[in-house]
């Protein structure tokens, strides 16, 4: 589902409805595995964080299995709550000829770095 200005969906909108039909399929005999890319990516920090980790919660509960990416890092934390049931994993980087690579490599824990001020310094912002 996507952001429609003509039917009157905002693109938060169209975010929730993803997670929230993982949720209902859950409830039905099939295991599910989901992959979610920026979980409720467009409200702000507080609603994000309170409905991520009751989502999370609730699939967890229901032991659907599944990976979330983020960039937001207090989401991260959302992990901690859920003991060995949930785990965080990132990925290296590093800049190499102004250009941002990656090695695909699945770490332990929260990632440490941050890349994003180094890439917008590298097209020429000045923060």
């Amino acid at each position: 589902m996507r952001d429609s200005l003509i039917e009157g969906r905002s693109r938060f909108y169209a975010r929730i409805v993803r997670p929230w039909r993982i949720v209902d399929l859950s409830q039905g005999p099939l295991p599910v595995l989901f992959l979610l890319d920026e979980l409720l990516h467009g409200t702000h920090s507080h609603d994000r964080w309170t409905g991520a980790e009751a989502i999370l919660r609730g699939l967890v509960e229901r032991g659907v299995v599944g990976l979330i990416t983020t960039h937001d890092l207090a989401l991260a934390e959302i992990t901690e709550a859920l003991g060995d049931r949930a785990a965080n994993v990132h990925f290296e980087d590093r800049m190499e000829a102004g250009e941002m690579k990656f090695d695909y490599r699945l770490r332990s824990g929260k990632v440490q770095k941050s890349n994003a001020l180094e890439l917008m310094r590298s097209i020429g912002l000045e923060v």
